[in-house]
């Protein structure tokens, strides 16, 4: 039987694909962009794809998953961008996203984002960030992994927090 997974900031499905292909299955997807949302509906047209901000939706909405999966929106953190962490609303979803695993307790989670939540601008976010994780009962670990390592032809950093509750005995280790 795969395990289920429940998808946030699903954009056009990824993040999904991926798990997919490692033998998951994502059963509900959450894209609050119209264009965004119906496209990932034509790459996945078997997962519920919620359209509400992340900000709408109760714990109680979310099906009984094994694991979260999701990158939330990058611009407030990234250090070509907006810079301005969780001033900005976007970047204040990482915190709804936070507590919706808190509320929800997936056995595992994933969150993807750009390396700049690791940099010196916005490093007591990211320490606030994994002491609530770790904080709501979970194994987290991070590190930066670059997609063109793993065979995709480009170069794209991303910073990974993975989190498994603690009641697994299982830690996040970065692949070499």
């Amino acid at each position: 039987m795969l395990m289920k997974v429940a998808s946030f900031f699903s954009g056009i499905g990824g993040l999904d694909l991926g798990f997919i292909n490692a033998g998951f299955q994502v059963v509900y997807a959450n894209e609050n962009h119209p264009e965004t949302s119906r496209v990932f509906r034509e790459n996945h047209p078997q997962t519920h794809v919620d359209t509400r901000s992340l900000v709408d939706v109760l714990p109680e909405d979310v099906p009984e998953v094994e694991g979260f999966i999701g990158g939330p929106p990058c611009q407030s953190w990234s250090v070509a961008g907006a810079r301005r962490g969780d001033v900005d609303p976007r970047g204040r979803l990482i915190w709804d996203y936070a507590a919706l695993i808190a509320k929800k307790r997936p056995k595992f989670f994933v969150l993807e984002n750009v390396p700049g939540l690791m940099s010196r601008m916005h490093r007591q976010s990211l320490i606030k960030l994994l002491g609530r994780l770790s904080g709501g009962g979970y194994n987290v670990g991070y590190g930066v992994l670059n997609a063109g390592d793993y065979g995709v032809p480009q170069s794209r950093a991303r910073v990974f927090i993975i989190g498994y509750r603690s009641d697994s005995a299982m830690f996040f280790t970065r692949p070499p």
